[in-house]
């Protein structure tokens, strides 16, 4: 994704990924977080929303309305890349809190799949099947792996 993006920190493990979200509503600090499903395997979650810092926890129902969606999301998919790098054997699973982020993600996908597709195969969740990620097709999560 070619979109302007905020700046990043991450962690050692690069497993959280943290930026502030600047718009109208002021600086609302947001963090990505991969967590493993299990020791076993290489399937990781992403979590992301805005970050309370008071108890590290994120809150993915939250909609701040701070008029910078695509930034945010171009710098979603910029960790998702990152983290790639650095476990290229990770299947990546994403699904929006509520059935229009759902939407929402697979729109960003759908808008920009041809530059995703030169690094990662794409796959979508219809009717408990996942199959290769179409454009006219409604998913219900998506998961991606590095090429």
């Amino acid at each position: 994704m070619n979109n302007e993006q905020y700046p990043y920190l991450t962690n050692a493990n690069k497993v959280s990924f943290e930026f502030v979200s600047q718009g109208p509503n002021g600086k609302i600090k947001k963090e990505v977080r991969y967590i493993a499903e299990n020791e076993e395997s290489f399937i990781f979650n992403l979590a992301f929303g805005d970050l309370n810092d008071e108890t590290n926890e994120l809150d993915d129902f939250t909609v701040s309305n701070n008029g910078d969606r695509d930034k945010i999301l171009a710098t979603v998919a910029a960790t998702v890349l990152e983290f790639t790098q650095y476990f290229p054997q990770a299947f990546i699973y994403a699904k929006g809190s509520t059935v229009a982020r759902t939407r929402l993600y697979q729109m960003a996908i759908t808008q920009n799949l041809k530059q995703i597709l030169d690094v990662l195969y794409v796959y979508g969740l219809r009717k408990n099947t996942w199959s290769k990620f179409e454009i006219e097709v409604t998913y219900e999560a998506f998961m991606v792996l590095r090429k």
